[in-house]
């Protein structure tokens, strides 16, 4: 898929299942995250087909769950992998995080 079809990605929060998905190519990828203490949103987990990754699903799912969470003044506790090395390549999303 090419990078500039991403920027479109059609993402959908699904608050039931906490999580945000992508459907790509009849595939879904998704974020799911769990909510403390009201404020607090912990993005615990991404996951990407196979055939799919390297091509920026990730991302996109990414800087959707921290937008939400900046929209509602939520800090962030990044205990995926791919979410913390996320925020250290993108200095905008840094004064979301915090630790758990």
């Amino acid at each position: 898929m090419h990078p500039e079809a991403l920027m479109t990605l059609p993402i959908r929060h699904e608050p039931d299942a906490r999580r945000f998905v992508a459907d790509v190519g009849g595939k879904a990828a998704y974020i799911t995250y769990r909510q403390h203490d009201g404020q607090l949103l912990e993005l615990d987990h991404t996951y990407v087909p196979r055939e799919l990754r390297g091509g920026g699903v990730a991302s996109q799912l990414t800087v959707r769950a921290l937008e939400y969470a900046r929209e509602r003044g939520y800090r962030v506790v990044p205990s995926c992998p791919f979410v913390a090395a996320f925020i250290e390549r993108h200095p905008e999303y840094r004064e979301l995080r915090v630790g758990l």
